[in-house]
């Protein structure tokens, strides 16, 4: 399968109901429920750059064994869609897993049920609990990011996915900063063109998202890399990220 290859999206989609369906298989009664989240649910799906989200509640979270189980259960199915799968998992209290607080989000107001046996509803995380979220881990992972292709002198094809999300993140972060939400791409593209950053270059925001809904390789992109410096201070700014 290539990714210009047409249904690529419902071959995604299908690929992840047959995990669901493999979920039911190995946990029993303790599964309740399997879902789509990320760009799968609430849009904005590359058949080049997305990963293919799926969140899984159970009784009492996964084990390790059973994480290890499936990734080898989907790598007999599909090597190519394998690579994209990304499991995020908690228990029926919310209390365990990986299940971050934007994700979260994402799952009370897009999740797509796969298998569904009963609809956990776990409380939505507030703004204020994202912008904190958003402020940590996510911004550090960002900021390594920059540093790392900023200083790079070459973009290797292992590097286009991650080179691509880290010039489209001010859009992701800002509109999630602002809103407390998770959407596509897209609409967080949309949503920042009709806002003044000060410092933030939205044209170089723009060329990245055209190139992932193309699905182009970025290299045309690397010279721009030079721009990374000023686009994560502006965030920072905005955001009142302190050293």
């Amino acid at each position: 399968m290539t990714y210009e290859a047409p249904g690529y999206r419902d071959a995604a989609a299908a690929f992840a109901g047959r995990m669901a369906a493999a979920w039911g298989e190995m946990l029993g009664a303790r599964l309740l429920g399997v879902y789509l989240i990320g760009s799968l649910a609430h849009g904005g799906f590359s058949a080049r750059y997305s990963d293919i989200d799926v969140g899984v509640t159970t009784e009492d979270g996964v084990r390790p064994d059973e994480l290890e189980a499936m990734r080898a259960r989907a790598a007999a199915d599909s090597r190519e869609l394998a690579a994209k799968l990304s499991i995020f998992w908690s228990d029926r209290s919310f209390a365990m897993g990986r299940f971050p607080p934007l994700d979260r989000v994402d799952y009370v107001d897009h999740a797509v049920p796969l298998v569904e046996r009963e609809r956990i509803r776990p409380p939505r995380p507030t703004r204020d609990e994202i912008r904190t979220y958003l402020r940590g881990q996510p911004f550090e992972a960002w900021t390594e990011q920059v540093r790392r292709f900023s200083a790079a002198s070459a973009l290797q094809p292992a590097e286009h996915k991650p080179y691509v999300r880290c010039l489209l993140y001010p859009a992701r972060l800002l509109y999630s900063f602002a809103t407390g939400a998770m959407a596509s791409n897209d609409e967080a593209a949309a949503f920042l063109a009709w806002r003044r950053i000060p410092g933030l270059d939205f044209g170089l925001v723009e060329r990245a998202l055209k190139c992932r809904q193309a699905g182009r390789d970025p290299d045309f992109l690397f010279p721009e890399r030079a721009m990374l410096g000023r686009q994560h201070a502006a965030c920072t700014a905005a955001i009142g990220v302190t050293a």
